[in-house]
């Protein structure tokens, strides 16, 4: 029986990056995926390919919509072949994959592929396909077996015509009318990807604004941009059912009076999030607890009620981000190795990948006045800049929320051009406790999106931006 410091279950960016992190500081590890790639949801069926799409359908429409406006004049029709660009997106995600294989070679981390289950808390046994089944010993688990998809009780999903993300990232056509329930980060960057490419999108959100996890201010600027495009959105609408007949899709819903509302479409894609996945894992042999919403229960230092076992990722509290989950993954394998780590939840940040780019980091507008904490804000249009008339990407914002009598901020939420990437300067000044004023005196170079920054924190430092 082979024997090991570490054995991480499930190979996702949380579980990969701490079996790389548990190797480096001298563990032997072992990493047990049920699947034939490393990588889990991420690279597989999420981050990976659906930004793969997301820049494939942005480069048709731009192509479409606004060659033309730059002097870029193309004979003929421009045509979409969705078989080719399904393909480009399949050779980034083997690529990405290959890598993450790469990474376990070069880190002499032993790869096992099979169902892994506790048989008790330091043996677990690994059912391969043929179901032969390998048992080997861990002095320590990271459990890193991520989310699914997550479905409304009275939705069948049948992976044809009512689909998750998953199926989505793979159609062999794009879909006449695509009806999407849920207005989170899933549903609408999928449903921009189709929508870039001729769908009709109708997009059914529960609440009374889409992404509404985020500060109000961005749902609302969102949500008239994706209008814009022709995008409907209907909020505060309940599903009700959905039902298949040939290749049409019916999906009933209460509106916001109660009164009931019918849609119809070829395609359905139901995003109503994702839950933690712990099937086959046998957790109780093991001594680990979970929650009643299915999480694995951990305390402060990621440890779950058996003390050599510890938890990650998306299987338990918090954001289901990757990057949480890689946090999280390094902040395990360094406890593990004595060292005294920490994670600020506050300032991980979220992004959601529709053009354009919505990001955020710290509190919302709604938290703070829920805290009774007192705070300005300053907010500066991207449209006042001329990085963004030269690119012509004029839509969004940057908004900062500094503490009215320290300065120092508290959240700070953007949509614009590039706010994927701008979002990381606010994560860097939060982590150390900048002011708006100290970001409003860094120097920023012109012309860029990233200017919209220092004069947001302008606008809240004094009411003083430059351009505004």
């Amino acid at each position: 029986m082979s024997t090991y410091d570490v054995a991480v279950i499930g190979s996702g960016p949380g579980g990969y990056v701490a079996a790389i992190r548990c190797a480096q500081l001298g563990m032997k590890t072992a990493i047990i995926e049920k699947y034939s790639t490393l990588g889990g949801t991420c690279l597989n069926v999420g981050c990976i390919p659906s930004k793969a799409l997301l820049d494939s359908s942005h480069h048709y429409e731009h192509a479409v919509k606004h060659f033309a406006d730059h002097g870029i004049e193309i004979p003929g029709d421009i045509k979409i072949n969705l078989e080719k660009m399904i393909a480009r997106k399949q050779t980034v995600v083997d690529q990405t994959c290959d890598g993450v294989s790469f990474l376990m070679k070069k880190n002499k981390i032993d790869v096992f592929e099979g169902v892994g289950s506790f048989k008790d808390a330091t043996h677990i046994d690994i059912t391969k396909t043929d179901g032969a089944v390998e048992t080997i010993e861990a002095k320590n688990t990271i459990i890193a077996t991520g989310s699914k998809p997550s479905t409304l009780p009275f939705i069948k999903i049948d992976k044809k015509r009512v689909i998750t993300s998953t199926e989505a990232l793979k159609l062999k056509e794009v879909p006449k009318h695509l009806i999407i329930i849920g207005g989170g980060v899933i549903g609408l960057e999928l449903g921009q990807v189709y929508r870039r490419l001729g769908a009709e999108v109708s997009v059914i959100e529960y609440m009374d604004r889409i992404i509404p996890g985020m500060d109000k201010a961005l749902s609302r600027e969102l949500q008239k941009v994706m209008k814009k495009q022709k995008s409907k959105i209907y909020t505060s609408h309940k599903v009700t059912g959905v039902s298949v007949s040939g290749d049409e899709v019916t999906v009933t819903a209460d509106d916001k009076k109660g009164n009931p509302v019918e849609f119809k479409g070829d395609y359905c894609l139901v995003s109503v999030g994702r839950r933690p996945y712990t099937d086959g894992l046998n957790v109780e042999a093991a001594g680990v607890k979970l929650n009643d919403r299915g999480q694995v229960e951990v305390n402060d230092h990621l440890q779950t009620s058996a003390s050599n076992i510890y938890a990650i990722g998306d299987v338990i509290k918090g954001a289901m981000l990757a990057h949480k989950a890689e946090e999280e993954g390094v902040f395990v394998a360094e406890t593990l190795a004595g060292q005294k780590p920490h994670i600020d939840y506050n300032l991980i940040p979220g992004v959601v990948y529709t053009w354009p780019e919505v990001a955020a980091v710290g509190k919302t507008e709604e938290e703070l006045k829920e805290a009774g904490v007192q705070y300005k804000s300053g907010q500066f249009s991207f449209r006042a800049l001329g990085r963004s008339r030269a690119s012509g990407d004029l839509d969004g914002f940057v908004k900062i929320l500094a503490d009215e009598v320290t300065d120092e901020v508290l959240g700070v939420h953007m949509i614009g051009a590039r706010c994927a990437d701008i979002i990381a300067e606010a994560v860097t000044a939060m982590e150390f406790r900048a002011s708006a004023e100290d970001i409003s005196r860094m120097s920023h170079a012109h012309p860029t999106f990233t200017e919209a920054v220092k004069e947001a924190a302008l606008a809240a430092t004094d009411n003083r931006a430059l351009h505004a």
